[in-house]
């Protein structure tokens, strides 16, 4: 699967997963002050799977520690709705697609998180275009 930004780059699957990792990782990292230590995003048709891995902050460790876990989710849930207009714009530049549906999620203990995006379909390709159907 190749897709071509909005800029007019050319990204395969692997590189549009990778810059998206990259960049939506730093963004939540300057945005919520500590940053997963491992990310990778997923991309398959018109979904993609942004994982973000140990990426809880001490307050945070502390907190599921104390037995407060429902305090972290309730701050990780403010905090990327608070982004999600940001990460939204990132995706949508990156892809050249407009996202239909963003989700949020994170673990129990707060270790780690996914940021889903569900794009819109791709408007099929006119016959004769010299794509596969």
């Amino acid at each position: 699967m190749e897709t071509t930004t909005s800029a007019g780059n050319s990204l395969s699957s692997g590189q549009l997963g990778a810059a998206i990792a990259n960049e939506l990782g730093k963004m939540i990292s300057d945005f919520v002050g500590r940053g997963a230590t491992r990310s990778r995003a997923f991309v398959h048709n018109d979904v993609i799977v942004l994982l973000l891995e140990d990426g809880a902050t001490r307050a945070e460790v502390n907190l599921v520690a104390a037995g407060r876990e429902e305090l972290v989710r309730q701050q990780r849930d403010a905090l990327q709705r608070a982004m999600e207009d940001d990460l939204i714009s990132a995706v949508e530049r990156l892809t050249g697609r407009t996202v239909r549906t963003f989700l949020s999620g994170l673990s129990t203990e707060g270790e780690s998180a996914v940021e889903v995006f569900v794009l819109e379909p791709e408007a099929p390709s006119a016959p004769g275009s010299g794509e596969r159907l």
